[in-house]
């Protein structure tokens, strides 16, 4: 397993490098997750990628690195200290560094001779791919596929002249990769949508939720799907209301921020009972927060939020894969019980990019719901299951009619203390069949075990990489328990699993361990201690191993 770095100001091509270099990795076998680490600004501070790959699955990313790729001076100020000894620092002859492990390289000037200066970059990655034994077959293809015919012959020199300026110092591993495919966590989720059947997509730009958006907006001609990009948040979460009422299965996405906008539209969607699926992608708040960063503090906000009562799903995302079918799950949920589902991703998940297999379309079955009723059509009908016969307005000579008052079963405004506590009912009997359609928490581990990590959405993959590392370093005594369904809570394995646990450690990204609180409140199981991080960078497998076992010691 390897691990590198390509660090610099915000406009060096950081992006496009560490994109170029992760397909041509994944081409040539290897598993390869890359985390992104940037400022909320166009121009300047520092950004960097952390790419991790190798012949097997990756979980989590590393902070031990076996090189580091420099584009200014302060990449290597800032992460020279996480380089291994017989690590390297591949940079350009004109950065100033004393470190021993410097390979400087003529990067600016080969590119200079080249008739381009943009293409130094593209010099450093033939010169990456010498040092780890790769070929240059499959960089060269890469390269005419981002660059295009009129770029990619200086590019290709460039990656030439690179490879040409160092030796091999690394092991080619064969991985059985090649064939999978490499997304980042918001791509998944468009994907998920649009296998789902996905017809209206409306949002405002908020990051690190608009990836969603461009991915479904560069799709939306070929598939026939409508893309808006609406004037604001209340917009959108309105706009997908009214495209759900209309008959599209619709959705909309955004970050906390933007979902405090659409609060009110959300309890809207409940009374109304017009199924729609709305992303958050949290980042750290509160207000505008770290625009760029990543947390998981938005979890009790979506459980309680809109005023009122009524049933919504919340189900977190964990990795790469879970974001697909999660997402195809949400709508198919939305639309058998009437309800909101709200999807929990984070800018870690949605940013990175991983090796995944490439999703399968065979299992999937999108829910038909019953569009006939009778000449006296009641939408809102008393019925054992809470859900009413639901038709589309236009498609039939009935009429649909929806309030956002309470309302009687025709739809009509009523004050009626009787019919508002009987609709009320109605809709928390909701309830009761969604508790049957929710998924455990995975668990990870052995069977025997002594303390359990227990963890929700992107903790997954360090979690599972924390608890390889312990178990390796101490033998078989730790285990996770990671939730992807957190609202309603399921609680079945939970309770299994902790009364064998010794002791529990809730694993959260944020500062008042939320979903402890929420797993407190709904089962009075109370966790040990906690592993919390909130500074807006996400928690790795071996941070987690190293304060685990210092908890567990206590």
């Amino acid at each position: 397993m390897y691990n590198l770095l390509i660090g610099g100001a915000a406009g060096q091509g950081i992006e496009t490098t560490a994109a170029i270099l992760e397909t041509s990795l994944k081409r040539s076998g290897y598993f390869v997750l890359t985390v992104r680490d940037f400022m909320s600004r166009v121009r300047g501070g520092h950004n960097f990628s952390l790419m991790r790959f190798g012949s097997e699955a990756v979980y989590s990313h590393c902070s031990a690195l076996d090189g580091i790729v420099a584009l200014d001076a302060e990449t290597i100020e800032r992460h020279s200290g996480d380089l291994k000894p017989d690590g390297f620092i591949l940079c350009d002859s004109a950065l100033e560094t004393d470190d021993s492990r410097a390979i400087k390289l003529e990067l600016a000037e080969t590119a200079k001779q080249l008739g381009n200066t943009r293409v130094a970059n593209t010099v450093a990655l033939g010169a990456l791919l010498s040092l780890f034994g790769e070929g240059l077959d499959i960089m060269r293809g890469v390269l005419s596929k981002t660059f295009g015919d009129k770029l990619a012959d200086i590019n290709n020199q460039a990656v030439t002249a690179g490879y040409d300026m160092v030796t091999n110092r690394y092991k080619h591993l064969d991985g059985p990769f090649g064939d999978h495919m490499v997304v980042s966590g918001s791509q998944a989720v468009a994907f998920g949508a649009l296998a789902a059947g996905l017809q209206f997509y409306a949002a405002y730009p908020m990051s690190p939720s608009t990836p969603v958006m461009v991915a479904l907006a560069a799709a939306a001609d070929k598939l026939g799907i409508v893309v808006e990009q609406a004037e604001d948040e209340i917009a959108a979460m309105n706009m997908a209301i009214g495209g759900s009422y209309a008959g599209a299965r619709a959705m909309t996405g955004t970050s906390g921020g933007g979902l405090s906008l659409m609060v009110e539209a959300l309890g809207l969607a409940g009374i109304t009972e017009i199924p729609v699926v709305v992303l958050d992608v949290m980042r750290p708040g509160p207000a505008t927060g770290l625009p760029t960063r990543t947390e998981q503090a938005d979890l009790k906000f979506v459980v309680s939020a809109s005023q009122g009562e009524f049933p919504r799903m919340v189900i977190a995302l964990r990795d790469h894969r879970d974001a697909f079918y999660q997402t195809v799950r949400a709508f198919d949920l939305a639309e058998k019980y009437q309800i909101p589902v709200i999807l929990l991703s984070d800018q870690y998940l949605g940013d990175a990019t991983s090796t995944v297999e490439p999703f399968s379309l065979d299992d999937i079955e999108m829910v038909q719901p019953s569009r006939s009723a009778g000449s006296d059509y009641r939408r809102y009908a008393m019925t054992e299951s809470g859900v009413s016969p639901r038709l589309i307005p236009g498609r039939q000579e009935q009429l649909v009619i929806v309030d956002s008052d309470e309302h009687d079963e025709y739809g009509h405004i009523t004050e009626s203390a009787e019919v508002r506590v009987a609709m009320a009912d109605k809709r928390m009997r909701k309830l009761q069949g969604l508790m049957q359609d929710l998924q455990e928490p995975e668990f990870f581990g052995p069977d025997a075990f002594d303390v359990l990590l227990i963890g929700w959405g992107s903790v997954s993959g360090p979690l599972k990489e924390a608890v390889g590392l312990l178990n390796a370093q101490r033998g078989s005594a730790y285990a996770a328990l990671i939730f992807g369904d957190v609202w309603p809570l399921p609680t079945q394995r939970l309770t299994q699993m902790t009364k064998k646990a010794k002791t529990i450690i809730n694993v959260e990204q944020n500062a008042t361990g939320q979903l402890a609180s929420l797993i407190r409140a709904e089962t009075g199981i109370v966790c040990d201690t906690a592993i919390l991080k909130y500074d807006g960078r996400q928690i790795s497998g071996e941070e987690i191993a190293e304060r685990a076992a210092k908890e567990a010691a206590k």
